[in-house]
């Protein structure tokens, strides 16, 4: 399938590794010009190197701290003045402490708030006038099968992912005659990092080892084993096409069929 996005710029935010990158470089691999960020500049400068050095194509990489405004304003500043426009934006920012109700405090709260839904409003707000200059585009945000089915240990996702996915959903209404269409894209258990990560949280609270947690896990996964970073990217450049172009205000969901909810 043609994605149609040669010499279309995205700016995708987190996209250092994990789930960000892979999205960063399935566009990249279809032609286009993609402005990758993170907070860690060692790891943005390193992986847009890499990037481009697979993919053949332009890639820039950002220093941005999705927890800071300021920050967002001038990585869509600075990627819009390099590339003079902006066909997209991947809505992306890692995910607040695990933890249930009663161990977070107010300043718990107020993070999580500004990291996780906050960022989205920003990074939004920033692009919207570049995306209307452009005559339409696409958003789409990276969230959490939390929005649909809280999960015990991320109380803090569960409420602030699901606040992002609502934003999605109004805008996409607001947008849709303005030619910009915007869309979620929810991961199941996805090989990155941050699973890794999560993994040994919930082996070391049981006592287990990691691998006996991954293994649990995919028990519970009709396909029957994690995907792929390179899966996940394949359906948010999707989602970020033109090939997707009757596609908005909707949730995709990238999980082997682990979830339950029919809606």
């Amino acid at each position: 399938m043609d994605l149609q996005i040669e010499g279309k710029v995205f700016l995708v935010a987190g996209a250092s590794r994990g789930l960000g990158l892979a999205i960063a470089e399935q566009l990249s691999l279809n032609g286009a010009r993609v402005a990758i960020a993170s907070r860690n500049a060692e790891a943005i400068f390193v992986a847009g190197r890499e990037l481009a050095e697979r993919t053949g194509n332009l890639v820039k990489a950002y220093v941005m701290d999705a927890s800071d405004g300021a920050s967002i304003t001038q990585w869509v500043a600075d990627a819009s003045r390099d590339f003079g426009r902006v066909d997209g934006l991947v809505v992306n920012a890692g995910g607040p402490p695990l933890g249930q109700f009663d161990v977070f405090s107010d300043e718990d709260w107020q993070a999580a708030f500004n990291l996780t839904l906050m960022s989205a409003v920003r990074m939004v707000r920033e692009c919207l006038p570049h995306l209307r200059k452009a005559g339409g585009g696409a958003i789409l945000t990276l969230t959490s099968s939390s929005v649909k089915e809280p999960i015990d240990f991320l109380l803090l996702s569960n409420v602030m992912r699901s606040g992002v996915t609502s934003l999605a959903k109004s805008l996409s209404k607001q947008l849709a005659s303005e030619n910009i269409r915007v869309n979620n894209l929810i991961p199941g258990l996805i090989a990155t990092d941050r699973m890794q990560s999560l993994d040994r949280a919930q082996a070391a609270a049981k006592g287990i080892d990691i691998i006996e947690q991954r293994h649990a896990n995919e028990q519970n996964i009709p396909l029957g084993r994690y995907g792929e970073p390179l899966e996940f990217g394949k359906a948010g450049a999707f989602l970020l096409s033109p090939a997707a172009s009757y596609i908005t205000g909707a949730t995709l969901v990238v999980d082997g069929g682990t979830m339950k909810t029919v809606w």
